[in-house]
């Protein structure tokens, strides 16, 4: 089994269900008394998000980076991030270090892709959903990433980080975000990604007509499949 190393903190709210679900996914395939070998270094998110907000990726990109060699120097063998919007500095985390980085984008693209859908919604934080760091790679596999306009954009965000990242979970922002996730329907999205680890929290299957592709659940099955390959 392969130690897995974790940049978490990003907010800890995610970070504590990445822990809690690879490990479950591990004892389910070993059954027993089996557990992962984890190895995660938590990061405060306040000076992160203020980073994110000044647009400083070269700072966080440093933070990233020394991250990464911290995990590997612990005897990281696998590498994930643990939230959407940081694998903007993901480049700078692979060039950190010879230890793979799972990218959280690609189990969703693999998963999108074996459902046959070519159209897609994408809910995340404003870096997610308008930076080409996601919808780009998104592309390059022949598929199509629907955002919602401005106003909603705003409003997704304006939840993930006023509520969500502090666990702060509201029926008001789940009926936004359920006729949020409507319009992307009706402007053509064949399913949704839910492109913050985050939105798990507040969303699930039945508050979409469609399908629904959480990250974060599919970048930990990804994992364990990683780590005990």
């Amino acid at each position: 089994m392969k130690t897995i190393g974790l940049i978490g903190g990003l907010s800890w709210e995610s970070s504590a269900h990445y822990y809690r679900l690879i490990n479950e996914g591990v004892k389910a395939r070993l059954g027993g008394l089996h557990s992962a070998r984890v190895l995660m270094l938590s990061l405060d998110f306040a000076p992160i998000a203020a980073l994110q907000a000044s647009g400083d990726w070269d700072e966080l990109d440093g933070q990233m980076a020394d991250a990464a060699k911290s995990l590997t120097a612990g005897g990281a063998e696998m590498l994930l991030i643990c939230a959407n919007t940081m694998h903007l500095c993901a480049e700078a985390v692979e060039a950190a270090t010879d230890v793979p980085l799972l990218h959280i984008a690609d189990p969703a693209i693999a998963a999108i892709r074996a459902a046959g859908y070519t159209r897609v919604g994408l809910l995340g934080t404003a870096f997610t959903m308008e930076k080409p760091f996601y919808t780009g790679r998104m592309a390059a596999a022949g598929i199509t990433a629907i955002i919602p306009g401005d106003a909603d954009r705003a409003t997704v965000h304006r939840i993930i980080y006023d509520e969500l990242v502090q666990g702060v979970i509201r029926d008001e922002s789940r009926a936004e975000y359920r006729r949020i996730i409507a319009a992307l329907i009706a402007d053509g999205a064949e399913a949704i990604v839910l492109g913050c680890t985050e939105i798990m929290l507040l969303v699930d299957k039945s508050d979409s007509a469609v399908p629904l592709f959480d990250t974060l659940a599919l970048h930990v099955e990804a994992a364990v499949e990683m780590a005990l390959a």
